[in-house]
């Protein structure tokens, strides 16, 4: 997404000159924006072309559409343009806002996923495999697996992200994985990430937003990440107590004291995670408040039985049933609800969206019961959706998984770690993020010189050749895979009518494909959706 046409602060400017100088280095001893040699002559469709009439709202010219496309998805790719393009935006939007059963990967992206252990194996027996090896003397084996296991669920991640026919589901994984974070390297939690993904997050993306609380308050990942499996009746740990109020619900304004987090604590108390499916011996009276799902569980030996006093609510002592009638207040909590949207809003939009859609989307949230795709039509049918300014900046995983499918779109890569590796130099790996808070989505925190410096790198390993994503372990395929070829007919249909007068310039004279390529992965441009 192009930014201001007169970027309103210095940084902008800065940056743009920046890579425009490093783009010049392209050429050897010339600079891109002087050489004299041309791309082959293209046939060029008409960019301002208009669309099949839809409701006059969600009526788009070229640019509107590639815009709605671009911040929707993981990336414009030319099958997600045509598709669109093919159906019209309302129907895109009521498609890709459907809270299906996910629709089938190509199959050899589906492949992939399905010869991983995380598809293969259910969470507890992972578990119990893990416990095994580490009881043992050596503990390099444990460590190791613990590592692949948590590859693997990266790997299946970036698949999804890359070609998953609902984009926005896989889009609304990422940020829900951010607004309830899990740090990889945290005791074991490296076994678990798949799961969390798969279990707790993907099923309810586009759900109801209770659902999705409930799935995380009770899944291993959070319990022990958060420390709540240490949470016990006269061993009391507010951890999770806390970060569930201030983090993942009513947000730090939302009127919330410190007494609610103790009291919420005590609700906590006996959530936590068992990793075999043995069960522990218990007192009679309380054989039949026990609870055992997968690795999740609910010990009344180590709940706090008192009433409990918080956000105005009485909590009668029943056992794990107390904390579902805390999470169905959270949930239907107005500060909730504004808080969500405001967070969904800046993912998605800007980095300071307009306070009356933010206002209009609460007001969906809470009169479908937080139905996130409902909340998500608001937004997504608003008119600054597809407004051309002010754009949101590309964070790390945003850019690399873009340039990924400008430059393949549905064509399959078959190694998933150079974008892994690429995401780590950018310093937004997948599950590394230590605080609670997720990864940052504003400008600010991903636009420095330095960041744009590996950008252009990865643009050129890009632009280049296939940068590693075709090259298996044993080094077979790879040169199935040459350079992409990214000036084709969506470039002249959809985009070119976006980019200024000066980007345009420097890529009409680049001396090659390649360094094509690598000039339009690194212009200013290519930096917003």
């Amino acid at each position: 997404m192009a930014p201001p046409a007169q970027a309103p602060h210095a940084l902008r400017l800065t940056r743009r000159q920046t890579l425009l100088t490093l783009s010049a280095t392209l050429a050897g001893t010339g600079s891109l924006l002087t050489a004299c040699a041309r791309l082959p002559a293209q046939a060029q469709a008409n960019p301002h072309a208009g669309i099949a009439r839809e409701p006059a709202h969600l009526t788009l010219d070229n640019p509107g559409l590639y815009r709605l496309v671009n911040r929707l998805s993981w990336g414009a790719s030319d099958a997600e343009l045509n598709l669109a393009y093919q159906i019209g935006p309302g129907a895109y939007i009521a498609q890709q806002t459907a809270d299906a059963t996910p629709a089938a990967l190509p199959p050899a992206a589906q492949s992939q996923i399905d010869g991983l252990t995380i598809t293969q194996k259910p969470l507890i027996t992972i578990l119990g495999d893990l416990e095994d090896m580490r009881q043992a003397d050596d503990k390099q084996p444990y460590q190791k697996e613990l590592t692949r296991l948590a590859r693997e669920a990266a790997s299946r991640h970036v698949l999804r992200a890359l070609y998953s026919p609902q984009q926005l589901r896989e889009h609304m994984v990422w940020f829900w994985f951010n607004h309830f974070n899990v740090h990889q390297h945290k005791h074991n939690i490296r076994a678990m990430l798949g799961d969390y993904e798969d279990q707790a997050l993907r099923p309810h993306a586009l759900g109801r937003f209770r659902d999705i609380l409930g799935a995380v308050a009770h899944h291993p990942a959070m319990l022990r990440y958060l420390d709540n499996d240490q949470n016990a009746a006269n061993h009391i740990n507010e951890n999770y107590a806390r970060e569930l109020l201030e983090l993942h619900t009513l947000s730090v304004d939302g009127g919330y004291t410190q007494r609610d987090v103790q009291e919420l604590a005590r609700v906590l108390t006996g959530h936590g995670v068992r990793h075999t499916d043995k069960i522990p011996k218990l007192r009679r009276e309380w054989a039949g408040l026990y609870v055992h799902d997968g690795a999740y569980e609910f010990n009344p030996a180590r709940h706090d039985f008192d009433d409990k006093a918080l956000l105005g609510l009485t909590i009668k002592r029943r056992g794990a049933g107390e904390l579902d009638e805390v999470l169905d207040k959270l949930a239907t909590h107005p500060a909730t609800a504004r808080f969500v949207c405001g967070k969904i809003a800046r993912f998605m939009l800007s980095d300071q969206p307009p306070d009356t859609l933010v206002k209009r989307m609460s007001a969906t949230f809470i009169s479908t019961q937080g139905h996130i795709g409902e909340t998500l039509k608001t937004l997504l049918y608003a008119p600054e959706f597809t407004q051309a300014e002010p754009g949101k900046f590309k964070d790390p995983m945003h850019y690399v998984l873009s340039a990924v499918r400008a430059a393949y779109d549905d064509k399959v890569i078959l190694n998933t770690q150079p974008v892994l590796n690429w995401l780590n130099r950018l310093g937004e790996g997948l599950y590394n993020r230590q605080t609670p808070d997720g990864y940052p989505q504003t400008e600010d925190a991903w636009s420095s010189s330095g960041q744009m410096t590996i950008r252009f790198d990865i643009a050129r390993a890009i632009g280049n050749n296939h940068g590693g994503l075709f090259k298996t372990d044993d080094g077979s395929r790879a040169e199935q895979a040459g350079f992409p070829q990214l000036a084709r007919a969506s470039y002249y249909q959809f985009t070119r009518a976006m980019l200024r007068a000066d980007t345009r310039q420097a890529l009409d004279n680049t001396a090659s494909p390649q360094d094509w390529n690598t000039l339009y992965l690194s212009a200013p441009e290519f930096m917003y959706r």
